[in-house]
């Protein structure tokens, strides 16, 4: 890990971005946000996971470990290159409120329009296309291949195909193959567009000197492209179904613990083909980000796994991961790699040692150090400067709405240390001490800059609805908040 100079940047995901088509995307809001950054003196963007998302709606549960999100194309291009024309998008609801995000809308209507849209340039595009399909042939062709068969059974899950389709390339799955070609290439061409912007907005924000960071799921979703393609890299059984899920025990937040469903990988099979799955992706990663977030990092030195159709994630066990073997192989094919490790939960000695090894700095969350009783490694003076403070994450409430769930003892805890008042804002008082402390990078999500409450939440961990939605108000991004911003982040020399 190259050390992060001492700077501080915005937590905000593509799909929050305002703009007029149902979701944030790659077009005017994203380069108005890259000025805003900008102007508010800025270094860092950090995102969350790109990927094509399904039930849930979670960028944490993709098709794929590659391949990127649709929604997230700017239409407005097409416009301009005449493959629709706004009628065509104005003929299609993707949304009623401005600052909430409608999935089934989008799902429905924005997908519509994006085949609309290749139908109209595909002859024209067949070289291009062609070209963009052999240059990421490693992952696009199961991709492609996945979503064309998954359209055919209406959006099922691969698990519950027909069998000669559930076999990677079974004979019936390469006939499909060869007959569908016009269907697999229309997930061509969205890869081929949101990779177009997406490198095109990286490099706007790259010259005006903000670094993107971006953030890599430990696990994939079960419904993916890659479990269907790769199934010896995950512990599935013959009939391809996983025998073990992923998730973490009870604790504070939940009584039943958290139940992601993610496949368990199979770590043995991955170690004997040279973890070159995991070169591949992070590799992958950083042609797309300048700095990589690396969700559940412990997961790598242990996991939490229950048995495949457990009701909650109570009875489960730890198993011990790859550990340090793989981030020995990942330095020796890729070198000093710019990575964050999310090390939060119960963090272990075997844990911190592993953190050590590597090098990554750890995550620190203002909301949790305020125990009115102990000690907390979340407490600003404990920090050491090789890690990144959050005032909050995308996992937890705003500090807001925090403010008005903590107990008495937490508040009255914070206010003290942080010498919170209500003329600066408690919402201020917790960024400036963030901004103020050891760490070399602070972040905080646009939410707790606006000072928004419960209803700007971006997900509540363990629960499956109102997750993922909040949207900015584009008004909101005026000069005075940037110079508000921009001041703190001089005083505190970031």
């Amino acid at each position: 890990m190259r050390d992060i100079k001492r700077s501080s940047g915005i937590l905000m995901h593509i799909s929050s971005l305002p703009g007029p088509y149902g979701i944030g995307d790659f077009g005017r809001g994203a380069y108005e946000f890259v000025d805003f950054l900008v102007k508010a003196g800025q270094k860092f963007w950090q995102i969350l996971p790109l990927g094509p998302t399904g039930f849930g709606d979670s960028p944490y549960q993709c098709f794929s470990a590659f391949a990127g999100n649709p929604y997230f194309i700017d239409l407005d291009e097409f416009i301009q290159r005449a493959y629709l024309l706004k009628e065509d998008i104005d003929g299609y609801k993707l949304g009623q409120e401005p600052d909430r995000i409608d999935y089934g809308l989008v799902y429905e209507n924005k997908m519509k329009l994006l085949r609309r849209a290749y139908d109209k340039a595909k002859d024209s595009m067949t070289g291009e296309l062609a070209d963009f399909y052999e240059e990421n042939m490693s992952w696009l062709r199961d991709f492609a291949l996945f979503m064309a068969v998954k359209a055919s059974f209406q959006g099922a899950s691969w698990l519950g195909w027909e069998d000669q389709y559930r076999e990677y390339n079974s004979r019936e799955l390469l006939d499909y193959e060869r007959e569908n070609q016009d269907e697999i290439f229309f997930w061509v061409f969205t890869q081929y567009y949101f990779t177009g912007q997406w490198e095109k907005l990286k490099k706007y924000a790259n010259e005006r000197g903000i670094q993107i960071i971006g953030d890599l799921p430990i696990y994939v979703s079960e419904d993916s492209s890659d479990t269907w393609s790769k199934p010896d890299l995950f512990n599935i059984d013959s009939d391809l179904l996983p025998r073990a899920v992923s998730g973490y025990p009870p604790d504070n937040f939940s009584d039943g613990g958290q139940l992601w469903g993610n496949p368990i990988y199979d770590w043995n099979s991955m170690e004997d083909q040279g973890y070159q799955w995991w070169l591949e992706r992070i590799r992958y990663s950083f042609q797309l980000f300048d700095y990589l977030r690396i969700d559940h990092f412990m997961g790598f030195e242990n996991y939490w796994q229950v048995a495949y159709g457990s009701k909650d994630a109570r009875d489960g066990q730890w198993v011990k991961g790859p550990g340090k073997k793989l981030f020995k192989k990942i330095k020796e094919g890729l070198g000093d790699l710019n990575i964050i490790a999310e090390d939060l939960g119960l963090i272990t000695e075997d844990v911190k040692d592993l953190l050590e090894f590597t090098g990554f700095p750890g995550m620190k969350v203002l909301q949790f150090a305020f125990d009115p009783w102990g000690e907390s490694e979340y407490l600003p003076h404990s920090y050491e400067k090789n890690s990144v403070v959050y005032t909050g994450t995308h996992d937890n409430p705003t500090i807001m709405d925090w403010l008005e769930s903590a107990s008495e003892g937490e508040l009255n805890y914070a206010i003290e240390y942080l010498r919170l008042g209500r003329e600066e804002g408690y919402n201020w008082g917790f960024i400036r001490g963030a901004w103020s402390s050891p760490a070399n990078l602070a972040i905080a999500p646009m939410q707790d800059f606006l000072g928004l409450g419960g209803e700007a939440r971006m997900n509540t961990p363990s629960s499956l609805a109102n997750n993922w939605l909040w949207r900015l108000d584009r008004a909101s991004l005026t000069d005075e908040l940037a110079k508000r911003i921009g001041h703190l982040t001089r005083i505190y020399r970031r």
